[in-house]
């Protein structure tokens, strides 16, 4: 039976879904839009971050987080000093509905450590995907906001040593 409805979910999670081109964000102020940590605590993005600057990785299909990993084991290994944040971004009123159970399924899959810097947005996700745009969706957008919210750094065509090291650069 559950596995029933995890199939119907994603085929509704898909059918919804509006395509973006992928967009030049960087000197863009990021869009104000609200999600919600795996520890349930809401959070603003990029206002709750104003002062310090923060990396956001985000996905927009679960096959996005190949990508994101590699991320996070790139920016682990050479000890890049950044606060980061998985904000898993799901467009559309059928994700909404099955927020708890999406939600649920990161919790069991993520260690309990790192919940509060995964913030899942579904109400605004149409917004932010909109923002970045969403051809490539395994692609992770690996955006670099500074203390004011403004974009300084922007990638979006999976990773690379060298995207890596020029975020590092910006660093």
């Amino acid at each position: 039976m559950r596995f029933l409805i995890m199939i119907t979910s994603l085929l509704l999670l898909s059918a919804c879904s509006t395509s973006y081109p992928n967009q030049a964000i960087t000197g863009q102020v990021f869009p104000s839009v609200s999600g919600q940590t795996l520890e349930k605590e809401s959070m603003t993005l990029p206002d709750d971050l104003k002062g310090e600057m923060a990396l956001l990785l985000i996905g927009y299909k679960q096959d996005s987080q190949f990508d994101i990993d590699r991320w996070l084991i790139g920016l682990d290994m050479t000890q890049t000093q950044v606060a980061v944040y998985e904000v898993p971004t799901i467009q559309g009123l059928f994700p909404r509905m099955f927020s708890t159970l999406i939600n649920n399924g990161m919790r069991a899959g993520i260690p309990k450590s790192l919940w509060k810097g995964v913030v899942t947005v579904y109400q605004d996700g149409e917004q932010v995907q909109a923002f970045t745009g969403n051809q490539n969706p395994n692609n992770s957008r690996v955006v670099l906001i500074n203390t004011q919210g403004k974009v300084i750094y922007f990638y979006d065509q999976g990773f690379s040593v060298d995207a890596l090291n020029k975020l590092r650069a910006l660093l």
